[in-house]
């Protein structure tokens, strides 16, 4: 009792503290979701309206709330770091490997419900989204207790009541969180499981006025104040974010309809490279889960999975529900197979083909490591670089061999090594990670050199480009130029003398700089750059890194040279 006390410890709560909430303070925000879903809280903590989401203090109706609300709490209660702005999506994704271990107990036993939380939290596509603030894990994880509250409601014959009242609040609290897919996904599934089901009438058992109740009073609250507030709100919000992303390549995000396959063989590292392994130990015919189980698991995937794939508008990001009805079944199999092994069904030794996927997956991870070695762009130096990776690289040394050792030593423990190993895997890259991505994906390098050299109540223009998180570590309001994109909508909003002031077009940016000496500027390098030097010869260069240039910008007078 004790041991099994022990590892529940460890695999509920220690691993995913050491991945999912330590790291969080470890890497600067990255551009552009990171800042813009810091920058927005950050306002509504600053005017006090939590009712309209502003972004660069223009509306920004992409998305619902939720999200928001709970970032403004935490940097209320932990001040405005990075920490606090990604809390939210990290406990939600400690939320999911909870789940993913209760959905393992109601279907088998504590040790499947262990192995499943165990591989959700080493999934490499779980540990890299449940610790970067977007708004896709706090929806899966809504979407997902969602669905699993309506399966409990249908799943035993007495049918309580709260189970299917719980399925109206989280999908309601799924709706806030970013649409109507928070509601889609959670009643999608499970009417189209009643109906494979051969329960065609339960769907009916799916309408409650008492949930609609619940449902309304969540929800309907925010929709009625920001639609009285900006008349336009439902149309934009409902019909062009919500309808058209999906219907259409408005965003210009077309991938093509296979394209989440590679995401998912990618984000179940490393599990699926072991699967072959696992799954050979079985006989043919050999019935592993129950027909319910995986007639549930079975669409809650599919549906997800293939609404995704024959959308016109994919992100990586989308598919985030489908990794934890993933993990429940690659746990089920892990768990089987070990005990097989102990058992001596499957023998200590497995054959080199079934080994194969789980040596190429670490060759290709090593390479990964060592690859900022040789890339055209963003080059590392051998002598800087390699301290950051030696520990990640001796994990994946370690997972060559080390899993089969031990089994063969004991007949147990091949799971839990490769477990323990890829943990403190994705544990050592995050500060690597953070080493090689920050100068160019991040905001935080140009906005330190923001305030070591411009004066305190400076205006900073930024060129061609907008950097949200600029904003928010600064807490500088900076006019963007010529690059308004997705907040044009929230611009054309605002009276004109402020849109004229804080939204410019190359052309009237320039006619300011003829017109004011000494204005400073941020831009990408290369081709802005150059057109910043051609149209301003007198450009002083105060900064720059390998992705952006901060410059003092004079209309006349001394040409000051590049440090």
């Amino acid at each position: 009792v004790m041991q099994d006390r022990s590892i529940k410890i460890v695999v509920l709560f220690l691993l995913p503290l050491l991945l999912y909430l330590v790291p969080l303070p470890f890497t600067p925000l990255m551009e552009p979701d990171e800042g813009r879903y810091s920058a927005i809280p950050s306002a509504m903590n600053a005017t006090g309206d939590y009712v309209t989401p502003r972004l660069k203090a223009a509306v920004y109706f992409e998305k619902p709330p939720l999200s928001y609300w709970a970032t403004a709490i935490f940097f209320r209660i932990f001040g405005e770091n990075e920490f606090s702005s990604r809390l939210f999506a990290a406990l939600c994704a400690w939320g999911c490997i909870l789940l993913a271990y209760r959905m393992g107990l109601f279907f088998h036993d504590v040790r499947t419900g262990l192995y499943a939380a165990a591989v959700l939290t080493t999934f490499l596509y779980h540990f890299a989204l449940g610790r970067i603030n977007i708004l896709d894990m706090p929806l899966a994880f809504l979407v997902c207790i969602a669905i699993w509250s309506g399966f409990r409601y249908f799943a035993t014959a007495e049918k309580k009541k709260r189970w299917l009242y719980l399925l109206y609040l989280f999908s309601a609290l799924a709706f806030l969180a970013k649409g109507l897919i928070g509601i889609a996904f959670p009643f999608g599934v499970l009417t189209i499981w009643l109906l494979i089901s051969g329960r065609w009438r339960d769907v009916f058992g799916l309408f409650s006025p008492v949930g609609i109740l619940i449902f309304s009073t969540i929800s309907l609250p925010w929709l009625i104040l920001v639609q009285r507030e900006n008349p336009d709100f439902f149309r934009f919000f409902f019909i062009q974010e919500q309808l058209l992303r999906y219907a259409t390549r408005m965003h210009g995000h077309y991938e093509p309809f296979y394209f989440y396959i590679p995401i998912l063989l990618a984000g179940t590292l490393p599990w699926c490279a072991f699967l072959p392994e696992a799954i050979q130990g079985f006989g043919k015919g050999e019935k592993l889960f129950g027909s319910a189980e995986k007639r549930f698991l079975l669409t809650w995937f599919g549906l997800i999975f293939l609404f995704f794939s024959i959308s016109s508008s994919k992100l990586i990001s989308y598919i985030t529900p489908v990794f934890l009805p993933l993990a429940l079944g690659f746990g089920h199999l892990f768990r089987r197979y070990e005990e097989r092994t102990v058992d001596g069904g499957a023998g200590a030794t497995v054959p080199l083909r079934y080994r194969l996927m789980g040596i190429l997956q670490a060759i290709l991870l090593m390479a990964v490591l060592v690859a900022p070695l040789f890339l055209r762009e963003h080059r590392v130096a051998w002598e800087s670089w390699w301290p950051w990776i030696a520990a990640p690289f001796f994990m994946q040394i370690l997972i060559l061999f080390l899993p089969d050792r031990i089994r063969r030593k004991t007949g147990r423990g091949w799971f839990a090594t490769i477990y323990l190993l890829f943990a403190l895997f994705l544990a050592s890259i995050t500060l690597p990670a953070a080493q090689y991505l920050a100068p160019y994906k991040s905001s935080y390098p140009l906005s330190q050199a923001i305030r070591k050299h411009l004066p305190a109540d400076a205006t900073l223009y930024q060129y061609g480009m907008s950097l949200y998180g600029v904003d928010f570590y600064t807490g500088k309001r900076t006019p963007i130029v010529d690059d308004i994109g997705e907040v044009r909508y929230g611009s054309e909003q605002l009276p004109a003398a402020e849109r004229e002031r804080y939204f410019l077009t190359t052309d009237s940016f320039f006619r300011l700089v003829r017109g004011t000496d000494g204005i400073y500027c941020a831009t990408k390098n290369g081709e802005k750059l150059e057109r910043l030097k051609k149209e301003v010869p007198a450009l002083r260069v105060l900064w720059h890194n390998d992705a952006y240039t901060l410059v003092q910008l004079k209309r006349s007078g001394e040409i000051f040279p590049r440090p």
